[in-house]
């Protein structure tokens, strides 16, 4: 698929994925023409892209963790340092606090609606 499909079934600008490729987060063929070419897969990664950055995750780390996130799964450690799993442990303790604040945000969102309507029905 071309760029600008790619674009648009991720949400991602045309922009943000020729900087992924820059990074080598994603990988293009180039057409005969000089365009370039996505396989299929590379749109499920764009999202998981998408979802570790909005978690917080810098593309450094992304980059190495990228291999866990396909199937089958193809895990390198040649530069698994202390100081990169500590990181990840970080980011991985810092997502699970997020976690626990959206699920608490969204209980009470549901709590609010449910008595919203409650009310709604015996006021009316």
């Amino acid at each position: 698929m071309r760029i600008g499909e790619l674009s648009q079934r991720t949400g991602a600008s045309r922009r943000l994925l020729r900087y992924y490729e820059e990074q080598g987060l994603i990988a293009a063929q180039r057409c005969a023409n000089g365009y370039r070419s996505y396989d299929e897969r590379f749109v499920d990664r764009v999202l998981q892209i998408r979802g570790l950055l909005d978690a917080g995750l810098p593309t450094r780390i992304i980059k190495q963790i990228l291999p866990c996130l396909d199937k089958p799964r193809s895990i390198y450690f040649p530069d698994a340092t202390p100081e990169m799993l500590a990181t990840l442990e970080g980011e991985r303790d810092r997502m699970n606090e997020r976690i626990r604040c959206l699920e608490r945000n969204r209980d009470a969102i549901t709590e609010y609606l449910g008595a919203v309507r409650e009310y709604g029905e015996q006021g009316v």
